[in-house]
């Protein structure tokens, strides 16, 4: 079957033109948030190893040009310069660079106006957004290397995210048992908290590690399971993007972003809390509600999932916190103008520059820094533009 690859067209706005779009203007101060209930008490951080010295073959090859042809025409015999080779190698510059770290930069929008706890779960949510993003210019490039470019993007996304589970699944540290021949008493200290962060550095042990058993594996069978969920996760918020561009319909693209990104809040209705003296002893008001998305449940099954706390931090806002749905539309809308200014903006990037070093061996992570994602600040000053003119 022959493989058709879509250019996707350029999504316009209603009310937003696209050379307002590109005009990125600093943000204004925000509102303050409504109070909400505190996240967890430790975010999520992901221990990542520290960046390898180059090597000794490298130093000596980055010296001697002639070295370095050599090298290069003996790894591409071996098959290295290949196409997808070369087009997985650039896709991994592209998700390092570009996608990894934007649950960081824009950690305020993300915690304050979405109310997304500092968590895994976050930061695969913010960091699928931008795959997203990149994968439907990647898809406007030429056949043969629009499917190598997806692939490995897809791919690398996916080997992080099994990385970071199980990371997260580990079994915590236990303290080794005391020598029965030790005449002293060894105090196990305890590791520094984890900063506020989604995806920050985080010391990885203690002062007396000595005293401490190391980490386990973490259990397969979850591994697996949450590989599953995640995977779902992924092609689910694809789907409805895809089809909010296919449509041109920001009302559709809105919805896609409120049930994918803001967790459906209030699908089931807000929790108002009623005057003491109308409401009924009988039916009191639910102190907690989240939107669940699984087939095969009965409505009971659903009904006490949906006031199960799963420690995701992401559920209905109660009714000492309902004034926070107020906020709701313009976050949406925000994210909406984000959305397609950078797919706009992307699809300005002609093709050369996606793949502009990948045609080399060696050079696939050069000049990766001029494809970044604006912050999301640009899109609030261009809805703070439209709302107050």
């Amino acid at each position: 079957m022959q493989r058709i690859i879509l250019r996707p067209s350029r999504p316009i706005l209603t009310q937003l033109h696209a050379h307002t779009l590109r005009s990125y203007a600093s943000a204004s101060a925000p509102a303050p948030a409504p109070k909400l209930t505190p996240g967890p008490t430790k975010p999520y951080q992901h221990e990542k190893g520290l960046t390898r010295e180059p090597s000794w073959l490298t130093r000596k090859l980055k010296q001697s040009p002639t070295a370095m042809r050599v090298f290069l025409k003996v790894f591409g015999a071996l098959g290295y310069g290949s196409l997808r080779q070369i087009a997985a190698r650039r896709a991994l510059a592209l998700y390092e660079q570009l996608c990894t770290g934007r649950a960081e930069e824009d950690s305020a929008f993300w915690t304050e106006e979405c109310h997304l706890p500092p968590t895994f779960q976050s930061w695969f949510t913010v960091t699928n957004l931008h795959v997203w993003l990149l994968t439907t210019r990647l898809r406007a490039l030429p056949a043969p290397q629009a499917q190598a470019h997806i692939q490995g993007l897809i791919d690398h996304f996916f080997l992080d995210v099994e990385d970071r589970i199980r990371q997260v699944l580990r079994p915590r540290s236990q303290p080794l048992p005391e020598s029965p021949t030790s005449t002293s008493t060894t105090t196990t200290a305890t590791p520094p908290p984890r900063a506020a962060s989604f995806n920050g550095p985080s010391p990885s042990m203690s002062p007396n590690a000595a005293t401490v058993k190391k980490r386990g594996r973490a259990p397969e069978a979850l591994v697996t399971k949450q590989m599953k969920i995640f995977r779902e996760q992924w092609a689910g918020l694809g789907l409805s993007l895809d089809l909010a561009l296919a449509q041109r319909s920001d009302v559709i693209l809105a919805g896609a972003i409120w049930r994918n990104l803001l967790g459906a809040r209030g699908a089931q209705g807000l929790a108002l809390a009623l005057e003491p003296s109308l409401s009924p002893p009988t039916s009191p008001v639910p102190e907690f509600r989240r939107a669940v998305n699984q087939a095969r449940m009965s409505e009971a099954e659903l009904a006490h999932e949906e006031r199960r706390d799963d420690g995701s931090g992401v559920h209905d806002f109660g009714p000492e916190d309902r004034d926070a749905y107020v906020r709701f539309p313009e976050t949406m809308l925000v994210l909406t103008t984000y959305v397609h200014a950078e797919v706009a903006r992307l699809a300005d990037i002609p093709d050369e520059k996606i793949m502009e070093t990948g045609a080399t061996l060696g050079r696939e992570a050069e000049d990766v820094e001029d494809l970044r994602f604006n912050k999301i600040s640009s899109a609030k000053a261009l809805v703070a533009d439209l709302l107050n003119g």
